[in-house]
């Protein structure tokens, strides 16, 4: 991936895809309207060439021994690749990115090319004091990709795995692939399914990230129901440490103690670099079928959901919105007209079944009548395959929003059936209040909707959404008081921090209050074995006393 293709400051290439088209005058009338603000503002992004960056920290010494270990036109300091590293690409991220404040620009950007490579990068960094930023796609939207520093250090170098994007093996006997951990999604299932099979793992970000951020984040794709999250698929995996090449086990199963494996999903590039990974495969699904149900309330929906789990349906997805987002989203599909009603009160499931005819039609058959027990009414297939042709396109409403004075982001979690209701209600309550408190208009409502993203027998994650009025002269400082009160009300309520986002700097501060104090101190064991001097992403899901 040509990251010169990309904008530095948002999501996706240059020439991203208008996804109002003509839709958006009524829809910025309507939002504008519906926020408080009026007409909304014209707030456009900083350009790169008003943006000073800070001095690169390496010596011309240490370029040249980082040039030698790989070459010359791999080793990356022009303002771009500096810049466009600087941040992941979240809201908070945006906010720096759009103001051009990139303090934390790493010093030099490096694309190894093998793991040999990777190798020596890692224990040159260490030897030099230098902090080392493990880099897939940069889809973080935690701050995991942030280069910092800690005492100490002497400077940051990215280390971007876009080079290292190949298939390296697909064994039809096992169904595992062995696959290089820099390959963006489209690549990979473009390879895969030439040889018909898949992964089957889409994540929202699935154009612009990579196999190895998927692991490193123990992400979830949106067809997780049927192919599993990064930890169910994941077989085996090679991580470069700054104590050397570590080779977790390659076993379907084994009992011989607790398996190391397990600490490679979620390690958000704290104990090294992923390099390569074997992971499970699935034949290419003969039939996809996505349908939509309407329902009456979110809880008639949350017991459709449940059934269907529980009486082990075999759906690709489940996905409940609850009344607001089921209005928010009918507005941006349909138009500003359609919010002339005002929210309708009903609650949009999308329930997706793939794999052979037979068995699609088998199991969309009893989903049917479970969900018409619980008050679901078929609306048939039209409004899921139109999220299914249009689902990565949510991603880029928000480059747009930004530009008229909006803040959008994104938070989730997960708990179980019992508190799932009380986790919805009060943690839709609490961002209701703080986008509220912490309006430039104080009382004027933003829009706070979620849906049912992943679904267990036992619980299922919650995945938020908030669009509201910027704070232009403090547009930080609002973010980060919302974000305290949304996810202090999920800890409250029951909630883990992130069900497939991951840690980053920005769930850090509540990660010993979910892990306790016994769990932290295991996983700083772990870190200190395996990165003593704290070398591998400083400040990110754990930190060494």
């Amino acid at each position: 991936m040509n990251k010169q293709e990309l904008r530095w400051n948002g999501w996706g290439r240059h020439d991203a895809p208008d996804t109002l088209g003509d839709k958006a005058e009524g829809i910025w009338k309507w939002l504008g309207a519906y926020t408080g603000l009026g007409t909304l503002p014209n707030t456009p992004a900083l350009p790169l060439e008003q943006v000073s960056l800070p001095p690169i920290r390496l010596t011309d010494n240490q370029l040249g021994d980082l040039r030698a270990i790989t070459s010359e036109e791999r080793v990356k300091t022009d303002t771009y690749e500096r810049a466009y590293h600087a941040r992941g690409r979240s809201y908070h991220d945006m906010l720096y990115l759009r103001a051009g404040r990139l303090e934390h620009a790493p010093d030099a950007v490096i694309y190894p090319q093998s793991t040999e490579e990777v190798e020596a990068l890692v224990t040159y960094a260490d030897q030099n004091a230098l902090a080392v930023i493990p880099y897939g796609g940069g889809s973080s939207v935690v701050g995991g990709v942030t280069p910092l520093l800690r005492p100490g250090q002497q400077g940051a170098i990215t280390v971007d795995m876009a080079l290292m994007d190949k298939v390296l093996e697909i064994d039809m006997m096992t169904m595992t692939a062995h696959i290089q951990a820099g390959i963006y999604g489209p690549a990979l299932e473009k390879h895969l399914q030439e040889n018909g099979v898949t992964l089957g793992h889409y994540p929202q970000s699935f154009e612009y990230s990579t196999l190895g951020g998927w692991i490193a984040a123990r992400g979830a794709g949106h067809q997780s129901n049927r192919y599993g999250k990064a930890e169910d698929w994941l077989v085996s995996a090679r991580i470069v440490t700054p104590r050397g090449v570590w080779d977790t086990e390659h076993f379907p199963k084994s009992a011989a103690g607790p398996q190391m494996r397990d600490l490679t999903p979620g390690s958000e590039g704290a104990f090294g670099i992923i390099t390569d990974a074997w992971v499970h495969l699935h034949a290419v699904p003969e039939k996809k079928e996505y349908r939509a149900y309407f329902f009456s309330d979110f809880e008639s929906g949350l017991k459709g959901v449940r059934s269907l789990l529980q009486a082990e349906v075999r759906t690709a997805m489940v996905r409940l919105s609850d009344a607001n987002e089921t209005f928010f989203y009918s507005v941006m599909h349909g138009g500003a007209e359609v919010a002339e009603n005002g929210p309708m009160g009903f609650c949009l499931m999308l329930v997706g079944f793939e794999g052979g005819a037979d068995e699609v039609a088998r199991e969309r058959t009893r989903a049917h009548t479970i969900l018409a027990d619980c008050g679901g009414a078929d609306m048939g297939g039209g409004m899921g395959e139109l999220w299914l042709s249009t689902r990565f396109e949510t991603p880029y409403l928000r480059d747009p929003m930004l530009d008229h004075g909006l803040g959008v982001d994104t938070m989730e979690t997960a708990t179980d059936w019992k508190r799932l209701p009380q986790l919805h209600a009060n943690v839709s309550a609490a961002m209701e209040d703080a986008l509220s408190k912490y309006n430039p208009n104080p009382g004027s409502p933003g829009i706070a909707m979620a849906h049912v993203s992943h679904s267990y027998r036992n619980g299922a994650s919650l995945y938020f959404t908030v669009v509201f009025p910027r704070k232009r002269d403090a547009d930080i400082e609002q973010w980060l008081a919302i974000k305290k009160a949304v996810t202090d009300a999920i800890v409250l309520n029951g909630g883990t921090i992130s069900h497939h986002h991951g840690t980053g700097t920005d769930h850090l501060p509540w990660l010993s209050q979910e892990k306790g104090p016994l769990g932290l101190s295991m996983l700083q064991s772990v870190k200190t074995t395996l990165d003593p001097k704290a070398t591998m992403n400083p400040g990110k899901l754990v930190e060494l006393p």
